[in-house]
Parts: C-alpha cells; sequence; structure tokens
C-alpha cells in the first residue's frame, strides 16, 4: 500500500497531516525553485481547512508541459502536498520513474486490462489516506484554439464518487507560455530542441503563472448507483474548471497571445463559455 510510504503526525489543531518522503520534499523544494526561476507565480482561492488532514480529489486543466510543474510549486505555497495520477510511461522511466514511485504517486495504464485493478487500488488509496490527488481530467493537453479544456474523459469523477471524497477544481493559466508543447512522442534529441529553445527563454520572458484553486464542486445530487453518474459529475468538474478560468484570461478570451506552433488545434471545446 502507498500510504506505508508517508508518515503521518498531527499538527497543532489535532487534524492529521501527511510527511511526504524526503525525495519528494527535495523534488518540490527544486520544482519551487524552478518555477520562481521561470516565471511569477499568483495564487488565488484557497484550500477550505476543513479538507486539509483528508482525502480529496483536486481536478485541473491541462495547458501544456511545464503545467505540473506550476501546480506542485502552487500547492507547496499553500502548504499542502499532493500525489499525482501519472501515466505508467512516465514512473517506468529511467531516474525520475523510480524518485516518482517512492514518492507515492499513483499509476494509471489507459486501455490495458490492469486499468481495472488500479482504479480499485486508487479508491482504496482515497478513501484511506489523509492527503488530496491530483488529476488532469482531459487527459492530455488541450487541443482547442483556445486552449480551453477538452472534453476529458470521466476517470476522475467516477473515482470521486465511488471514493465518497470533495473535489476542488483547479483552473491555471499562463504555464503554456513557459515551454512549447512540442512532439507527441519523444524519439530522439531533435524532439526535445523545441522544449529546450523554448524553456530557456522562459527566464527571460518571464510569464504570469495564475493558478486558482476554486471551491468543492457540489456533487451532493448525483446518485452514484444511476447510470450516467460519471458523466454528470464530470460535466460539473469541467464546468467547475472553466468558471474558474475565465477570470484568470480574461485579456484573452478567443485564443492565448502567446502563440506555441508546435501545439495541435483539432479539437473544440465543448465547455468554452
Amino acid at each position: 500500500m502507498l500510504t506505508t510510504m508517508f508518515a503521518l503526525h498531527s499538527d497543532d489543531t489535532g487534524q492529521t497531516r501527511r510527511r511526504p518522503p524526503a525525495v519528494w520534499r527535495t523534488m518540490t523544494r527544486l520544482d519551487q525553485g524552478l518555477v520562481a526561476l521561470t516565471g511569477r507565480l499568483r495564487i488565488t482561492g484557497r484550500i477550505a481547512p476543513e479538507l486539509r488532514g483528508r482525502p480529496f480529489l483536486m481536478a485541473a486543466n491541462h495547458i501544456g508541459v511545464f503545467d505540473p510543474f506550476v501546480l506542485i510549486a502552487a500547492c507547496r505555497k499553500i502548504g499542502i502536498s499532493p500525489r499525482f495520477m501519472l501515466a505508467g510511461g512516465i514512473l517506468d522511466a529511467p531516474v525520475i520513474g523510480p524518485a516518482l514511485k517512492v514518492s507515492g504517486h499513483m499509476r494509471v495504464d489507459r486501455g490495458k486490462a490492469s486499468a481495472l485493478e488500479q482504479f480499485a487500488q486508487a479508491v482504496r488509496e482515497m478513501r484511506t489516506t489523509p492527503s488530496p490527488v491530483i488529476v488532469y481530467p482531459e487527459g492530455r493537453i488541450s487541443h482547442d484554439p483556445g486552449l480551453w479544456p477538452e472534453r476529458g474523459k470521466t476517470g476522475a469523477a467516477r473515482l470521486a464518487i465511488a471514493a465518497g471524497v470533495p473535489v476542488v477544481p483547479i483552473s491555471q493559466w499562463g504555464a503554456h507560455e513557459a515551454v512549447y508543447w512540442g512532439t507527441e512522442r519523444v524519439e530522439g534529441p531533435a524532439d526535445l530542441l523545441p522544449l529546450a529553445r523554448s524553456g530557456l527563454t522562459a527566464p527571460l520572458r518571464r510569464p504570469t503563472y495564475r493558478v486558482h484553486f476554486g471551491e468543492p464542486v457540489d456533487l451532493s445530487d448525483i446518485e452514484p448507483a444511476r447510470p450516467g453518474a460519471g458523466v454528470r459529475a464530470h460535466a460539473k468538474i469541467m464546468r467547475a474548471i472553466t468558471a474558474g478560468l475565465v477570470p484568470l484570461r480574461r485579456d484573452e478570451p478567443d485564443v492565448p497571445k502567446f502563440h506555441d506552433p508546435t501545439r495541435p488545434t483539432d479539437t473544440v471545446s465543448p465547455w468554452r463559455p
């Protein structure tokens, strides 16, 4: 069980806190320095005090390859240490993969026979481990021309319903300016050049990274046993993420001012206001 990787302790209020492994604490400190070097982090919203020390899901929009780093830094700044649900390929990667496994991040292999067992394991973890988990309901960086959230998948909603945990929507904007989208698959050094060139200029451009922690999504009207419950919960979550995104990009309602020539724009967001 992943819970065995975390030391639990109580703070001054008597709430149970999860102390992350030393490797993850080190990684998040380095991450915070990287984000500060490349841009300016601006946080709005909050995590309600009653959610701290208990399991909950955080669902975020996906706008670029750098936005996980921004999310980690934002969470660290407000005093929470989440885990991520990560694709198996990331956890299998050399060096970074073992470090992430030791840190307790959760694995998901879409389309494989093990996915059902992984879902059941995630439900058990969500019920028993007093820490938040970040998921990307879209499953990939948005291909919408305006970078509004894609339709996404119902997995995060179904996980929240099955585990009976709150869902906090996270809306973010600006991280797409730090590093280009690049390519669908990295098959050689040439595929990394667009990312390297854009990333190395980020400290000179210093984009503003805006992250908003919304109020928990009200899923009280969702009946878990009723057909389509996951679809309805997913729609409420995505609309909450989009609603929080609107004020973050008020001066960019149509398309991003920052042009990334490598990002595909072949889908249309159903959530765009």
